[in-house]
């Protein structure tokens, strides 16, 4: 009997792609949903939270509706669903333009609650 072991896959980090600047193109597709990251994941280095999200899934008419409840939970989502590219989530408007202070927790929860760095 042969014992099959699970690889653990690892996840694009950014020295990755610093180490392949200039001689790889990178994939970035943008995913909002644990489907289709699951789809994605294998075929791009990059998936894109965008703060699009906001028309093309909740039928905002820009942008500007977007909050940053709606792109941590859309980061987790995408997290979910992803096992090897890097997700970038953007940051919404109006959740980095005031107070330093502010601005710097509201990075912090974006890279903490949706776990979406490296």
């Amino acid at each position: 009997m042969s014992a099959q072991r699970e690889e653990k896959i690892k996840r694009i980090a950014r020295a990755g792609y610093r180490r392949g600047k200039g001689r790889e193109p990178v994939v970035c597709l943008t995913a909002y949903t644990t489907p289709v990251a699951e789809i994605l994941d294998e075929a791009c280095d990059l998936l894109l939270v965008g703060d699009s999200v906001g028309m093309v899934l909740h039928g905002l008419p820009n942008t500007v509706g977007v909050t940053l409840e709606m792109m941590i939970m859309h980061g987790q989502a995408v997290m979910r669903g992803s096992k090897r590219a890097m997700v970038v989530v953007d940051m919404p408007f109006g959740s980095y333009e005031g107070a330093v202070e502010e601005a710097y927790a509201n990075a912090s929860r974006v890279m903490k609650e949706p776990a979406a760095w490296p």
